[in-house]
């Protein structure tokens, strides 16, 4: 198990001794003397923990003066706003604004959506925030000038999951310090391949390896859910549009002020209650960890969910959006800040997909946080997905139950198709996908689900013993819309749910894949998700104007 900071693997150390400042999770905190808070806590500052804890901007643009802090609460607020100021969004030049990279850099393709009973498909769409410090400009920032070039950390990851008939929508910010095994990933400009992780790697080092396409691929490899786009977005343009829209409501149970006695925090002050903040404040409130909960990162998620739902409400109230000017600077600002995969690399496409998205109320968007449990050792001051509970919130995206409790109004998935063959006629490939991160692949399972196969009639089912990636959950993939019915036919033989075949381009045939969920001889028992979010998750409503931020001891005034 690798100790984040780890050298190799293409990433360079970034060693932090006690005392010295740092970047924090894209969002900096101002250390003393306009330096900034390292982010890793007191414990991690004595300990010389490296410095994969940092956050920091970037300046981009045409003029190369804009401050880049990024974040990306003003994508799903752009993405929610819809129609506010179309007319604004069509000047040719924002276009020109656009950057634009691969969707994926992993070597496994993503399987295709299960539609549902009247044909309709979710949407994945993957949230970055980037700290990359670049520029001479961003020296001028202070703190970390030690990381300057290095490569960027994707401190902020968020998977913004719309249903299938576009009722609700969820999404799962998943902590920075997440440790997880990263895929292998090339960078499609230099062609450099960074190989998979040995060990357990930060999350947040996925974006250093070849770009935003390496961190949808981790995603994809943890969770099994087909992601559609990436967007990465400056932290500047929240400010923007907290500004435009005079204000985000947010609010604190005590008095807080985010400063410790060695110049740590954000500066945030706020009184008890409920204040509109914009500007300065904005950027406070959504790089606080000192002053919010347990002082960890994960009050500052929490918080992050608090501003973005009542940034939607604002926006969807229509306020203060009526000056056309204001309009123009917000639609420039949020444009230029885009990062965007290629197939939604226009004004038009990012408008026609803010329509599809707006018709979900605002009282049907659920926000959540990973379950996460604390590591031990030298994971100490890191998180690992928690047992069961992570599990379960990845499956419940994957089959498209809401977050929200209100699973019921939800279409079902289509009806099986007839096969096109019998089973004596129809190949299957079987592979051994049950090596898991601690445990080697079970010897015999791809002959045993053979000789399973077999006794269902399917007497052309094969092995394929080259073929042997680890695989978290069984499932079949099938290259083309004829082979559906067939490969249905595998999965019902088999008691493998059909949400578990999907269509792929990356086989040539029916292709089952043991995965370790089915390590045991016998017959196939498929996990079921509980159409409960679980309470680890930190469900936060997007209609809950209550929602008030706990204030950690000795941050009051």
């Amino acid at each position: 198990m690798a100790r984040s900071g780890t050298p190799g693997e293409g990433t360079r150390p970034r060693v932090r001794h006690a005392g010295q400042l740092g970047w924090d999770d894209g969002l900096y905190e101002e250390g003393p003397e306009g330096g900034t808070d390292s982010g890793a806590g007191e414990r991690q500052a004595a300990s010389g923990e490296s410095g994969h804890r940092r956050g920091g901007s970037k300046r981009r643009g045409k003029k190369g003066g804009r401050r880049v802090l990024r974040w990306s609460a003003s994508v799903l607020a752009l993405l929610i706003l819809g129609g506010a100021g179309a007319g604004y969004l069509y000047y040719e030049h924002l276009n020109s604004n656009i950057k634009k990279a691969d969707l994926t850099l992993g070597d496994k393709k993503m399987a295709d959506h299960k539609a549902n009973a009247a044909g309709q498909t979710p949407l994945n769409i993957l949230l970055l925030g980037s700290d990359a410090r670049d520029n001479a400009e961003n020296q001028k920032l202070g703190g970390a000038k030690d990381t300057f070039g290095a490569p960027p950390l994707a401190d902020v990851q968020m998977l913004l999951h719309v249903s299938a008939d576009r009722s609700n929508m969820s999404v799962i910010s998943m902590p920075r310090d997440t440790m997880l095994k990263i895929p292998k990933c090339t960078d499609p400009k230099t062609k450099r391949v960074y190989p998979a992780s040995v060990g357990l790697k930060m999350t947040n080092e996925t974006l250093g390896r070849g770009g935003p396409g390496c961190s949808v691929a981790t995603w994809y490899e943890l969770t099994g859910i087909t992601i559609d786009h990436f967007m990465m977005i400056d932290f500047s343009g929240v400010v923007s549009m907290a500004d435009a829209i005079g204000g985000v409501p947010v609010c604190v149970k005590n008095n807080v002020y985010s400063r410790d006695s060695k110049g740590h925090g954000s500066g945030l002050k706020l009184k008890k209650g409920t204040t509109k903040i914009k500007g300065k404040q904005a950027l406070q409130w959504l790089r606080t960890r000192y002053g919010f909960e347990d002082g960890t990162d994960l009050g500052r998620t929490h918080a992050q969910h608090m501003y973005m739902n009542s940034m939607v409400r604002e926006l969807r109230k229509g306020t203060k959006l009526t000056d056309p000017g204001k309009l123009t600077d917000l639609a420039e600002a949020v444009i230029n800040a885009l990062t965007v995969d290629k197939s939604i690399d226009t004004v038009k496409d990012l408008y026609d997909l803010a329509e599809d998205l707006k018709r979900v109320p605002t009282k049907r968007i659920t926000m959540t946080t990973m379950p996460n449990v604390y590591g031990t050792g030298d994971l100490k001051e890191r998180v690992l997905p928690k047992p069961g509970d992570a599990d379960q919130l990845f499956q419940m995206v994957r089959d498209d139950i809401p977050l929200d409790g209100k699973a019921s109004k939800r279409k079902k998935p289509a009806a099986a198709k007839e096969p096109t063959a019998s089973p004596a006629e129809i190949p299957v490939t079987v592979r051994n996908g049950t090596r898991t991160e601690t445990d080697y692949p079970v010897k015999g399972r791809a002959s045993a689900v053979q000789t399973l196969l077999a006794g269902k009639g399917f007497t052309r089912a094969t092995i394929d013993a080259q073929s042997a990636e680890a695989a978290k959950r069984t499932g079949i993939l099938f290259p083309t819309v004829d082979m559906e019915g067939n490969a249905q036919a595998v999965a019902k033989a088999l008691g493998i749910p059909q949400t578990a075949v999907k269509k792929s381009a990356d086989v040539s045939g029916i292709t089952l894949t043991v995965g370790a969920d089915w390590r045991e001889d016998g017959p196939y028992h498929a996990p079921s998700a509980e159409e409960k979010t679980p309470d680890s998750a930190r469900a936060l409503n997007g209609d809950d104007k209550s929602a008030c931020m706990d204030i950690q001891p000795g941050f009051t005034w």
